[in-house]
């Protein structure tokens, strides 16, 4: 009799001991429901890849919003709305966005792009871009007998900025006086690069230049070396069109793979 109340008792004790252990890895017990600590772990990470900094007081707030989710899930299948065909249609959907969400986070993990690839990005970026700028007005007309008018008032001592917010078609610029950004000759088009270059600074074109977009009359302001970006400046952006070209390129590889009939 002594040895089974010791035993009553051993058990006692081992039941206790491993009730904390059981309690430690569920966050709460809904209607008899243990909820696993995990969602808890799996939500705040979400908020984290979202953006979101997570904060000590946040973490209440996250346990709340599991407990509340089992609570709602709870009353839904209570209601069988786990057995519709729209539920099933949805789940297999958000199963599917999970899955390959997945899949192009385990290629990017495994094929990142490396500092040596951004660096030559730059650098063929440098060796196109590098050489002159140019600093420029214009303005674009119609017809080449409109540009040529515009010409003869400006030899008259016209204002080039007042004509060309007057008389530009070109939407950009024209409400500028016919500001142009510095840029690359490269930028235009070939008939008003060659024109451009062609110009000393401070001169006007003595003749219209046509091109696809109509007639151009141009004032070449100044030149200077061009400005380009550092290395470390624009690392981030070379890095993320990179890893976007290369996932355009995995998902192109595994379509053109696919037997689709």
């Amino acid at each position: 009799m002594k040895k089974q109340i010791l035993s009553a008792l051993t058990l006692t004790a081992l039941l206790a001991a491993a009730a904390p252990a059981a309690w430690a890895q569920n966050v709460a017990i809904v209607n008899g429901k243990a909820v696993p600590l995990s969602r808890v772990e799996v939500l705040t990470q979400q908020m984290a890849r979202s953006g979101r900094q997570v904060t000590p007081e946040m973490q209440g707030q996250i346990k709340d919003e599991v407990i509340a989710r089992e609570i709602f899930m709870q009353e839904a299948q209570a209601r069988g709305l786990d057995a519709t065909e729209d539920f099933k249609n949805q789940m297999d959907l958000a199963r599917q966005a999970i899955l390959i969400r997945e899949l192009f986070t385990d290629y990017q993990k495994k094929n990142p792009v490396s500092d040596a690839e951004v660096k030559a990005e730059y650098d063929k970026f440098v060796a196109a871009n590098a050489g002159k700028e140019y600093s420029a007005h214009h303005i674009l007309v119609e017809t080449e007998d409109q540009a040529k008018a515009i010409i003869a008032q400006l030899k008259k001592g016209g204002k080039f900025e007042a004509i060309a917010k007057k008389s530009s078609k070109d939407p950009g610029s024209g409400a500028n006086g016919g500001a142009l950004d510095w840029a690359s000759p490269s930028n235009y088009v070939k008939e008003f690069s060659d024109a451009l270059v062609a110009l000393s600074k401070g001169k006007i074109t003595e003749t219209p230049v046509k091109t696809q977009f109509g007639y151009h009359i141009i004032r070449l302001d100044d030149v200077r070396e061009a400005q380009l970006p550092k290395f470390e400046e624009v690392k981030p952006q070379i890095a993320q069109q990179l890893q976007q070209q290369r996932m355009v390129k995995f998902q192109e590889d595994l379509r053109s793979k696919a037997k689709v009939e």
